[in-house]
């Protein structure tokens, strides 16, 4: 959960929503919707709402946000493509199977993807 995250009550629920407009931008964290009004980044759950001020709203500048609000995304990516592809080359460096090739550059991309990810997200909140 981001360090600048606050939960509000279900209660306020039109006052908060008037003006947001629902979107599949963000990570959905368990929520079952998601809205946006400006820089705020609102996620709606059964019985409360989790709210925080992202730098850069992705709807206007989308690189900006993943930059900024998501690196995490971006470390994933990276890792993705360029971990799991070494990783899948050091693998299978005398293999001649394409078959097998793919699967694993396939698989190593994903794993590494996954740990780029993980591990830059928690070192975001803890730095937080």
């Amino acid at each position: 959960m981001p360090w600048d995250e606050i939960e509000v009550p279900k209660e306020l629920r039109e006052f908060m929503l008037d003006k947001a407009e629902e979107t599949v931008l963000g990570q959905k964290n368990g929520s079952t919707k998601q809205y946006r009004y400006g820089n705020l980044h609102i996620r709606e759950y059964k019985d409360k709402f989790l709210v925080h001020t992202d730098k850069i709203d992705p709807r206007e500048d989308p690189i900006g946000h993943l930059i900024y609000d998501a690196p995490e995304v971006l470390v994933g990516l990276a890792c993705a493509f360029f971990g799991g592809s070494q990783l899948s080359n050091l693998i299978y460096s005398q293999d001649k199977s394409k078959k097998n090739q793919i699967s694993t550059k396939i698989l190593s991309s994903l794993i590494a993807g996954y740990l780029g990810f993980t591990a830059t997200k928690k070192l975001k909140n803890n730095l937080g």
